[in-house]
C-alpha cells in the first residue's frame, strides 16, 4: 500500500475519532468544598467527564476549604493554583503550582488584603497568563465596608474586584483596586481575543439583578469600560470561557435554575443558550477550562 493512500487512511480514521492532542480540562469541587480540588476532562468542550477523586486537599486558610479553584498553565509547563479558601474571616486565598496536576508544591496562603483590615472576604481568585507583560494577573472579589456607594448591596456584600501580579510567585505586586463598575462586582475571569483586545466577564452581584455582564479593554489589567447589559438568567454565577473553533463558550452557574448552562458567542454582544448541547456531571462547581495535552488527562485517569 503506498505512503499516500496510508496517509489518507489515517486522515479518515482520525475523522472517526479523536486524534487531536489537546483536550479540556475543568477544575471543579463538591459542596461543602472540604475535600478539595476535583477536575472534568472532555474532547469537544460540550461534553464533560468527573474523574471522580480529589487532586489536592486545601490545608490553609481559617475554613480550611477549596471553592473556586483556577487553574492556568505558564510558558514553562507549569500549572498554577488559586481558590477561596474561607466563606468569610481571611485576607487572602490558597496558591499551589504543580508540573503535573498529581504532585503538587507546598500549599500557601497569599495575603493579599492584608493592609485592609476592614475586609470582610477574598472571594473567587481568578489567574490569568499575561502573555504580552509575560506575568501572571490574579484578580478576586472582596467587600471594604463604606468604601464605595452600595446601591441596594448591605455593607458587608457590596464587593469590588482587586488585582495583583507576578512574574515568579516569590515577588507579588501591591493589590490594586482592579474594577469599580459602580456596583457589586465578583466572579470576574479575563478573556484575550488578539493582540491588545480583552474581554471581562463579570457577575453584576447586586439585588435584584445576580447575573453575567461583559466589559472591553486594550490591557489585560484594565481599565474595563462599556460594560454591557446582561447577557445571563437571573441568579447565574462562577462563569469561565473557553474557545471553540471561532466561537467562544462561556459556562456558568445557573444557580436559580438548579443547573450548569453554557451560552455561545463570536462577538461577546450577540449570546446563544446552547445548555442543551452540553453535559455537565451533577455536582460540579464554579471552575476554569484550559486546553491541556491529551497526555496530561491520560495521567490524571491513572
Amino acid at each position: 500500500m503506498s505512503s499516500f493512500r496510508i496517509a489518507i487512511i489515517g486522515l479518515v480514521l482520525c475523522g472517526l475519532t479523536s486524534c487531536s492532542k489537546q483536550a479540556y480540562l475543568f477544575t471543579s469541587f463538591h459542596e461543602p468544598a472540604n475535600e478539595g480540588l476535583r477536575f472534568l476532562y472532555s474532547d469537544d468542550a460540550y461534553h464533560w467527564t468527573d474523574l471522580n477523586k480529589t487532586f489536592l486537599k486545601p490545608e490553609v486558610g481559617t475554613q480550611k476549604v477549596m471553592r473556586d479553584p483556577s487553574v492556568v498553565q505558564g510558558p514553562d509547563g507549569t500549572f498554577h493554583l488559586v481558590w477561596t479558601c474561607s466563606w468569610k474571616g481571611d485576607k487572602g486565598f490558597g496558591y499551589a503550582s504543580s508540573k503535573d496536576l498529581i504532585n503538587w508544591s507546598k500549599q500557601q496562603f497569599l495575603p493579599v488584603m492584608e493592609d485592609e483590615p476592614k475586609t470582610v472576604n477574598v472571594w473567587a481568585p481568578e489567574i490569568f497568563y499575561d502573555d504580552e507583560k509575560r506575568e501572571y494577573v490574579i484578580i478576586w472579589a472582596s467587600t471594604i465596608p463604606f468604601r464605595f456607594e452600595k446601591g441596594m448591596e448591605e455593607e458587608e456584600n457590596n464587593h469590588r474586584m482587586y488585582s495583583i501580579t507576578t512574574k515568579d510567585f516569590v515577588t507579588f505586586s501591591k493589590p490594586k483596586l482592579f474594577l469599580d463598575p459602580g456596583f457589586s462586582v465578583i466572579d470576574a475571569v479575563i478573556v484575550k481575543r488578539a493582540t491588545q483586545d480583552y474581554v471581562l466577564v463579570l457577575k453584576d452581584n447586586t439585588r435584584p439583578n445576580r447575573n453575567l455582564k461583559i466589559a472591553f479593554s486594550n490591557d489585560a489589567l484594565g481599565p474595563y469600560e462599556n460594560v454591557s447589559e446582561s447577557f445571563s438568567p437571573k441568579l447565574t454565577e462562577g462563569p469561565t470561557v473557553v474557545k471553540k473553533a471561532n466561537d467562544w463558550l462561556i459556562y456558568f452557574d445557573a444557580y436559580g435554575q438548579k443547573t450548569y448552562s453554557a451560552y455561545k458567542t463570536a462577538d461577546f454582544k450577540s449570546f446563544k443558550d446552547v445548555t442543551s448541547e452540553v453535559s455537565i456531571p451533577e455536582g460540579h462547581k464554579h471552575g476554569t477550562i484550559i486546553k491541556v495535552k491529551r497526555k496530561v488527562i491520560e495521567n490524571l485517569k491513572k
